[in-house]
């Protein structure tokens, strides 16, 4: 694993872009160790877009922690079903640690990063054992916290591939416009960043696209991204 680090490392070193270092992972760097990890948010469908033109069956987690919106359940069966993924693994927490750490499912209210790990974290790290690098659609222009963001990260022993990191907002629209992607039906009522319906709500004109995440608690990652360009 090291060694397709470094091949990937050396590749955006020398100047490859992301969807190059996508296709090297996907294409036989990474065949068969590598999933990908989306949320079927507001800008996940160019990426799982880019990741089924090379393989279908790679395989894409979505951490199903029971707080989404009806409306990110619905757009996940619609767009896995549009462009033919074939392997969407939904990833709950376990029963019992739920039920001992959450009983009145109040636990987001009082405690988000709390709820977060139990519900986002942990459930991760379990399925994420099998593999040896995973697929992020984070990028640059999200937040401040992203701004340095690499293609390339080694966490915790794992590779973690974020192939649209220089994409902006615009960029990411026109690819859809080519595409005809649908788009997440939040999207038209003000939220460009779109996590569980708790702790998510639309964004006022002038703030970033993540600013309705966790408003006014001061949290801006949920946990699963430990790297620097994304520490919380």
């Amino acid at each position: 694993m090291p060694a397709a680090y470094e091949r990937l490392a050396r590749l955006e070193a020398a100047g490859a872009h992301g969807r190059e270092l996508l296709a090297v992972a996907l294409g036989g760097g990474l065949a068969g160790r590598v999933a990908a990890v989306s949320s079927f948010g507001a800008e996940s469908a160019v990426l799982l877009a880019l990741i089924a033109e090379i393989d279908p069956a790679t395989p894409v987690i979505f951490l199903e922690t029971g707080r989404h919106f009806p409306e990110t359940l619905a757009y996940r069966e619609a767009l896995a079903d549009r462009l033919g993924l074939q392997q969407v693994l939904d990833v709950t927490p376990v029963e019992a640690e739920a039920r001992d750490a959450d009983p009145t499912g109040e636990l987001w209210y009082y405690d988000s990063d709390a709820c977060c790990d139990l519900r986002k974290v942990r459930p991760l790290e379990r399925a994420l054992a099998p593999f040896d690098a995973w697929i992020s659609g984070r990028k640059r222009h999200q937040s401040a916290t992203r701004a340095v963001l690499p293609f390339v990260e080694l966490e915790g022993g794992r590779i973690k591939l974020n192939p649209l990191a220089d994409w902006d907002a615009r960029r990411l629209m026109q690819e859809m416009q080519e595409r005809d992607l649908p788009r997440h039906p939040l999207v038209a009522r003000g939220y460009p960043s779109i996590g569980c319906a708790t702790c998510t709500r639309p964004v006022g004109q002038g703030e970033d696209s993540r600013a309705g995440r966790w408003a006014g608690s001061g949290k801006v990652e949920c946990g699963i991204h430990r790297g620097g360009a994304a520490a919380a």
